[in-house]
């Protein structure tokens, strides 16, 4: 019984999670949105992404133990985002600002770092934490730049709860320095460590409070 339990846990905590995962990280493309503070915006939800995806992933990679689940995880978290996506189109938003899966080809990076340093945690936690939050927002800007034109899209697509005061009148670049790619992954780097040593941290963790 202690072993289904046990399991059921597991989980229950993996799909608890990748949807709350998927849930932080669903507004990830509205720096388009945001015309005045785009790169801003862009430099916080590459972060954000970053750390929403390296818990799970290496909580679910240590749960399992086979390199690959952290791919397979991310995997999760983009179908959970075009399910939701699917929804926000039908409500009148444009589907296609981010239907590209951003998260697959970090997510393959953590698991290569798994895989190469023979299953060793913390080699996990400081070599795949670093890979994630470097890679992530480079891919991250792939997706804005496959968007089709995202300043066209921003003033077609209000956000109906932005106050008057806040409507975009025009795009300011520059915002973080000139480089919000550089300043996501510097952060995300020093950052995911801490969160992919977090979601080592969950495994040990649940299987003491399921002793």
């Amino acid at each position: 019984v202690m072993v289904w339990l046990r399991r059921c846990t597991h989980y229950l905590f993996i799909v608890v999670v990748a949807v709350n995962s998927t849930l932080l990280t669903i507004n990830a493309g509205d720096y388009i949105f945001y015309t005045d503070w785009a790169w801003t915006s862009f430099t916080v939800f590459s972060i954000s992404q970053t750390l929403m995806l390296v818990v799970g992933a290496c909580y679910y990679l240590t749960f399992t133990g086979v390199p690959g689940t952290a791919t397979y995880y991310a995997l999760i978290m983009t179908v959970y985002t075009w399910v939701a996506k699917g929804a926000w189109f039908a409500l009148g938003y444009p589907y296609d600002f981010i239907v590209t899966p951003v998260w697959l080809p970090s997510a393959m990076l953590l698991d290569l770092a798994y895989w190469a340093t023979k299953r060793n945690k913390h080699s996990l936690i400081l070599f795949g934490g670093v890979l994630v939050g470097m890679s992530l927002p480079l891919f991250n800007m792939v997706n804005l730049i496959t968007v089709a034109d995202p300043l066209e899209t921003a003033f077609k697509y209000p956000r109906p709860t932005l106050p008057p005061y806040m409507t975009p009148t025009e795009p300011q670049v520059g915002k973080f320095y000139n480089s919000p790619v550089a300043l996501g992954a510097g952060a995300g780097a020093v950052l995911s460590v801490t969160m992919a040593a977090l979601g080592v941290k969950l495994n040990t963790w649940t299987y003491r409070w399921m002793a």
